[in-house]
């Protein structure tokens, strides 16, 4: 599953959000939300699955942390879509600032 279908879902949307404010356990991740820690863990897996989040175990607790390789990825494509707009914008910027021009003159 790629890091937009995995998003897609709002849940793990707020699971990332969660996790962008730093490493958390399985259970205090679980504790933040009103549906099955089994539920939770699903949705953990998805995640790590499209290279959101990876796991490290600590003792009796797996910690869970944004992925930076994953996030990295989704922030160059919307990168990219910002500057495809940004350049359309500008020109539409000169455009419209030339004709003002021509109709000052």
């Amino acid at each position: 599953m790629n890091g937009f279908a995995a998003l897609a879902d709002p849940t793990r949307r707020q699971i990332v959000e969660t996790l962008a404010h730093g490493p958390l356990s399985s259970g205090e991740i679980a504790g933040r939300f009103d549906i099955s820690p089994s539920a939770i863990s699903q949705h953990l897996k998805t995640l790590r699955a499209a290279k959101l989040v990876h796991v490290r175990v600590e003792a009796q607790w797996r910690i869970y942390e944004l992925d930076k390789e994953g996030v990295d990825e989704l922030a160059t494509w919307v990168d990219g879509l910002k500057r495809f707009w940004m350049d359309k914008l500008d020109a539409l910027d000169v455009a419209v600032c030339n004709a003002g021009s021509h109709r000052d003159g």
